[in-house]
């Protein structure tokens, strides 16, 4: 047998991403087709959360920006895009994909570098999902007429889209595919903190020939993309982020005839019972809340465990964390990357105080982080009460919130006392019982014995404060026509 021990004393040769990839000193706007300066000319930096030092500088869209990338986006629409052949429309977003998965390694590490999270996980799920949604919809866009039968599904014009920080260019993707395999064009406004590989795709869209004006990017910060869905020239708004700015985007477009989808916050519960298969448990919880640092609004920061498992599923787990490597996110080993901003750093940071402050128990990884960025342990907390602030709101950090219940009954409830309803996991070996439950869950989505799985042909989305509309799958299309 060997000597060798699995851990914290287990250490491993750096491995970074060699793929050489250059960011530009600046980006620019991208509206009708081309790269153009802010009008007011002002510029804010992008930071890289592992070093905690600005690598671009992303321009500031003025009002007139603005106004110009909606007007591009309407002359495209009445005069190119709506009016072109559904197949031909579909080549285009063929041929986006296409170039997204000749260029996924580059696209991987701009977005690790801009996002802080590990390559693994940009490499081997975001990027490849990205170009899924946009092969998807592609084979879509000459076939509405069979998504919604008997009907006729025409464009709603141009929208108006507000995407996270947290994956950048899978939401730009969520958006943009199924408004343009349904005829509509677009305006796109990224998070302020993660702008850079949307504008790369921007070039990509360039590449693929894209008609100009059919997709238009405009850089900024909340007041950028407050005057972008409050616009008269916009016909259909779609924003993902916290549920806060998602009900003042409601009340804006309330009246209006705007239509409206949002995907807001989450506090998803992962129910492990005790008939579940451990091991593979908490495998499920690790992915569902360390190694996408809790970034993801149906992150698994509710672990609602059975009583009679409850000491031996928290030991295994806090034996696995300790094995959880936090660093450098281009080496290939890094399991945990770096918290997107300082900002996000001080809210996660504040929230594990509370816990703390409130009487439940922190149980963190002992592992050493970089001196500079921002970086947090992976931890979670035990003896919670369900009244604990960890246990209601959204933390979006790699920090998990241990709740114990003793029957089905109990599970449900617990599960469903949350002012959100976005996601849930049912861990068990009884079919029967997966149903059972999963029909009790308040939740738009909901894994069984697996967590954070997505697909392109699977629709995604919430409930009460979770928002309202689905993405992906065919219903995905719904909110981009008008029947």
């Amino acid at each position: 047998m060997s000597d060798l021990k699995f851990g914290s004393a287990f250490e491993y040769a750096p491995a970074p991403e060699s793929t050489p990839v250059k960011l530009k000193k600046q980006y620019e706007l991208f509206i009708d087709g081309e790269f153009r300066a802010p009008s007011g000319g002002r510029y804010f930096g992008s930071v890289n959360p592992a070093t905690g030092k600005r690598h671009a500088r992303i321009a500031k869209a003025e009002p007139a920006d603005v106004d110009a990338a909606i007007q591009s986006a309407r002359n495209a629409y009445s005069k190119v895009w709506s009016k072109m052949a559904s197949s031909e429309r579909g080549k285009y977003l063929f041929r986006i994909a296409r170039i997204i998965q000749e260029k996924a390694r580059e696209l991987a590490i701009l977005e690790s570098m801009d996002g802080g999270k590990p390559i693994k996980e940009s490499r081997d799920v975001d990027v490849p999902l990205v170009a899924a949604h946009f092969f998807y919809y592609a084979g879509w866009a000459d076939k509405l007429d069979y998504a919604f039968p008997g009907r006729s599904p025409k464009p709603v014009g141009v929208a108006g889209q507000v995407i996270p920080w947290n994956f950048p260019l899978l939401m730009a993707a969520w958006k943009i595919a199924p408004a343009l395999a349904c005829g509509n064009t677009v305006v796109l406004k990224p998070a302020e903190t993660t702008s850079v590989t949307v504008m790369h795709l921007a070039e990509i869209f360039q590449e693929a020939g894209l008609p100009d004006g059919v997709v238009n990017i405009v850089t900024g910060a909340g007041d950028t993309g407050e005057y972008l869905v409050g616009h008269d020239g916009i016909d259909k708004v779609a924003f993902t982020g916290s549920t806060s700015v998602g009900k003042k985007i409601a009340e804006t477009v309330a009246g209006t005839g705007k239509k409206l989808t949002l995907e807001l916050g989450g506090k998803a519960a992962n129910i492990v019972f005790d008939d579940a298969p451990i091991e593979q448990a908490v495998e499920g919880v690790i992915n569902g809340i360390y190694f996408n640092q809790g970034h993801v609004c149906c992150a698994g920061s509710r672990l609602l465990v059975q009583e009679s498992i409850h000491d031996d599923f928290v030991a295994r787990l806090e034996r696995r964390i300790e094995t959880l490597r936090v660093g450098d996110p281009l080496d290939k080993n890094t399991d945990i990357g770096a918290i997107n901003s300082k900002e996000q750093l001080g809210r996660i940071t504040s929230l594990i105080g509370s816990g703390i402050d409130e009487g439940a128990t922190l149980h963190e990884s002992s592992c050493p982080l970089p001196d500079s960025g921002y970086w947090c342990r992976p931890s979670f907390f035990t003896n919670v009460s369900p009244s604990h602030r960890i246990a209601r709101e959204e933390i979006f950090g790699p920090v998990l919130s241990v709740l114990t219940f003793r029957t089905p009954a109990e599970a449900v409830s617990r599960a469903n006392d949350t002012c959100y309803g976005l996601s849930a996991g049912i861990w068990t070996d009884k079919g029967s019982k997966i149903f059972q439950i999963a029909d009790q869950i308040q939740a738009g989505v909901i894994w069984a014995n697996t967590f954070n799985k997505f697909d392109p042909t699977s629709p995604f989305g919430g409930y009460l404060e979770s928002g309202f509309g689905r993405e992906g799958g065919m219903h995905g299309l719904m909110p981009y026509v008008q029947i």
